[in-house]
């Protein structure tokens, strides 16, 4: 009898996830609890674990490879030499209706006798895309019967559709129009205008040379083609030793995609700021002495910037916003996303509700999320849903740079280093705690004034803590 792998449903909005890497091998003897293999999914690795005892009898869907969630992945059967039926789709054969490597509350839905739907029918009209995909597309006015899928059986994922809009030509609407009524493949036409975008007299160039080519009289010679240039082979002695590969895969993969979709889809602008953070560093000072015994750790600068942030975005709705389709929409809640730095690579857990919660609550959520994400611990609906992220550098001694923005949100603010520095106070050359603000802000979404009267705010936080109290 054989008892179905189900690859689980990690979070409300997680659509699909690929296996990092299986534990047991096929044939191997396995007992309820054990690891069968861990999954990653919205940059969050977990393992999933057998629900039943039995010996692991097939898998079907082999490590590094991104499927959708509640796929079967492979079988487990009672005993390790009775008869397995089942192809490599993972239809057929199954004695019953069983489940084993499935998540908390999630079970098979595949009955005893039922084979798989498979994810393309022989109709031709329907297109297969999962839910991040097609948001992608509206988003972008992409037609997605245009778009080749990567995923299983050629299903549209959403890196799909970033791909293709990096990969289409720039053009203004008028010129889209107007190659559509000419019969202009687009991707032919050399853009004139600014940042190579397509103009109208671009596509008026290109009409008129396929109206040429098709009034030319049968017979004329066609022009010579050019012949290709050779290209020198690099001598082995000159081409660069590799000194280690790492696979575009898992977590980096993520976060390729991300900063990719980031730098296509958003409009960046970057405010910098120098800070006077005397005040700060000295309520912190105090803050640690005064509650360390209590909480059990010191409170930290990102738990007050987070304090601060929040405050700031109460102040300036405008800035905790997103883009969706065509409206600017003003987001009634805070949730702070935390970039971190881990063994895995960049993890943004999201502290929700900031502006609801006092210091102390701040520095336990934070606390708590720091420790789970760097452990592999953190679930995967804990880092979504983020509405303008906190990146801090100062750690690693950094100044200033420009953070990339955490695509939807429509900003982020980078932290520099706090550092003692000669300035005028009070009239006076004296030596302060200085510090580096950096706010990368999404111009489709906030102009300039606004943005930088957001961050000047920020900044008026932080030289006088007090106000944190207003």
């Amino acid at each position: 009898m054989a008892y179905e792998v189900i690859l689980p449903k990690l979070g409300q909005t997680v659509e699909e996830s690929s296996i990092v890497e299986w534990m047991k091998a096929e044939g191997d003897e396995v007992a309820r609890g054990d690891v069968l293999f861990t999954v990653e999914t919205d940059k969050a690795t977990l393992d999933v674990e057998a629900t039943r005892k039995g010996f692991l009898r097939k898998i079907l869907v082999p490590a590094g490879e991104e499927v959708p969630v509640l796929t079967v992945v492979a079988y487990i059967t009672r005993t390790a030499d009775e008869p397995l039926d089942v192809s490599e789709s993972g239809s057929g054969g199954v004695g019953e209706k069983g489940s084993a490597g499935v998540g908390e509350g999630e079970s098979s839905s595949v009955a005893a006798d039922d084979t798989p739907t498979p994810l393309h029918p022989s109709s031709p009209t329907r297109i297969f895309a999962s839910p991040r995909a097609r948001r992608a597309a509206k988003e972008q006015g992409v037609d997605l019967a245009e778009v080749a899928g990567s995923g299983p059986n050629g299903r549209i994922v959403e890196k799909d559709v970033l791909a293709y809009v990096a990969a289409a030509p720039k053009v203004t609407p008028v010129a889209r129009r107007l190659a559509e009524s000419l019969g202009v493949d687009l991707r032919s036409v050399a853009g004139t205008g600014p940042g190579g975008k397509i103009t109208k007299a671009d596509v008026e160039q290109a009409g008129q040379r396929v109206s040429e080519s098709a009034n030319q009289r049968i017979g004329e010679p066609a022009a010579p083609a050019l012949e290709p240039v050779p290209v020198a082979p690099v001598p082995a002695s000159a081409a660069a030793k590799v000194a280690a590969e790492v696979p575009m895969t898992g977590v980096r993969a993520i976060i390729a995609q991300r900063m990719h979709e980031s730098h296509i889809v958003t409009a960046p602008v970057t405010l910098t700021m120098e800070v006077d953070a005397t005040e700060f560093v000295a309520l912190r000072e105090k803050l640690k002495a005064r509650f360390a015994k209590e909480l059990g750790f010191n409170i930290s600068y990102n738990d007050l910037l987070i304090k601060v942030l929040a405050n700031a975005l109460r102040k300036f709705p405008a800035v905790n916003a997103r883009l969706e389709g065509d409206v600017i929409r003003q987001l009634g809640e805070i949730h702070i996303s935390l970039a971190m730095d881990t063994g895995r690579g960049l993890i943004v857990p999201v502290v929700r509700d900031a502006d609801q919660k006092g210091l102390l609550d701040i520095a336990r959520a934070t606390r708590d999320l720091v420790v789970r994400t760097r452990a592999g611990k953190v679930q995967p609906d804990e880092l979504t849903g983020g509405t303008f992220t906190l990146s801090n550098l100062g750690m690693f001694d950094i100044d200033g740079f420009t953070p990339i923005i955490n695509f939807p949100e429509a900003a982020i603010l980078g932290v520099g280093r706090i550092k003692d520095r000669p300035a005028v106070f009070n009239g006076e050359i004296c030596v302060r705690k200085l510090m580096w603000l950096s706010l990368t802000f999404d111009h489709r979404l906030v102009d300039g004034a606004p943005a930088a009267r957001f961050l000047q705010y920020v900044k008026d936080l932080i030289e006088d803590p007090y106000l944190l109290l207003v």
